[in-house]
C-alpha cells in the first residue's frame, strides 16, 4: 500500500495527528493548510485521494472541490464542523465522494477511505468483464463507460454505482443495500446520498434524464438497472 493522499486542514494539531495516523498505515501524505495551497499539491502530487476541510484559508472547501472536479475524478471526503445537511448536500452535489462530521473517530475515516480506494482500484464482480445494455458499455476491467458510442467521465462513486446496478439489472436494490454496497460500511446519514448520485448518474448516461430509460426508481424501496 503506497497509495498518495493529500491532506487539506488548516487545523495543524489536527493536520499532524491524521498525518501520523494515515502514514502509520502505510499512505503517502501531504498536507496542504489552505485553499490554494491545495489546488496546487492537487496538480503537483496526482494523489490518489483527496481529504478535504470545508472552512479553509484563502479558497473554501466547496471551491476547491468545484476546481478540482473540472478536470479530475480523484475521490473526495470532505470534512465540515458543522452536522448541517445543507453542507453535506452541496458538497455531494461538487462532486464529493463521502463526507465527516467533526469530531470524527479516527479509524472509522480510516475505514471509509480504504472502501473508496478498493472501488477505485478495482470492484469485484462475477461474469462477464464488458457489461452491455441498450446504448450502454461498462469495462469492468478498464473502468471505462461509453454511452452511445462516447465516453462518459464518472466520479469513483458514480462508476460503483453504474456497474453495480448494470451487473445485476432487474434487481431492485433499496438505498440503505446500495449505501453498505457501495460506501463499504454501516452509514450514518441518510438515502439522500444515494439520491444525489443516482442523479447525477442519470444527468451523464440517460437521453432525457428527467424520464429516465436505464436507471429506474422502484417507489418506496429504491432502485434498479432495466433489463434491456
Amino acid at each position: 500500500m503506497n497509495e498518495k493522499i493529500l491532506l487539506v486542514e488548516d487545523e495543524k494539531t489536527l493536520a499532524k495527528a491524521l498525518k501520523f495516523s494515515l502514514e502509520k498505515e502505510g499512505f503517502l501524505v501531504s498536507v496542504a493548510y489552505d485553499g490554494e495551497e491545495a489546488l496546487k499539491a492537487a496538480k503537483r502530487d496526482r494523489p490518489q485521494l483527496i481529504i478535504l476541510d470545508l472552512m479553509l484559508p484563502k479558497i473554501d472547501g466547496f471551491e476547491v472541490c468545484r476546481a478540482i472536479r473540472r478536470d479530475s475524478q480523484v475521490p473526495i471526503i470532505m470534512l465540515t464542523a458543522r452536522d448541517e445537511d445543507i453542507d453535506k448536500i452541496l458538497g455531494l452535489e461538487l462532486g464529493a465522494d463521502d463526507y465527516m462530521t467533526k469530531p470524527f473517530n479516527t479509524r472509522e475515516l480510516l475505514s471509509r477511505i480504504r472502501a473508496i480506494l478498493r472501488r477505485t482500484t478495482g470492484h469485484s464482480f462475477s461474469g462477464n468483464k464488458v457489461v452491455r445494455i441498450g446504448d450502454i458499455e461498462i469495462d469492468l476491467i478498464k473502468h471505462r463507460v461509453n454511452v452511445r458510442g462516447g465516453e462518459v467521465s464518472l466520479t469513483s462513486k458514480e462508476y460503483a454505482l453504474l456497474s453495480f446496478l448494470g451487473s445485476n439489472p432487474g434487481r431492485v436494490f433499496s438505498r440503505d443495500l446500495l449505501l453498505q454496497e457501495i460506501w463499504g460500511y454501516e452509514y450514518c446519514g441518510d438515502a439522500r446520498t444515494v439520491d444525489v448520485h443516482i442523479r447525477h448518474l442519470r444527468e451523464k448516461i440517460e437521453e432525457f434524464p428527467a424520464e429516465p430509460y436505464y436507471i429506474l426508481t422502484v417507489w418506496g424501496t429504491g432502485y434498479k438497472f432495466r433489463e434491456v
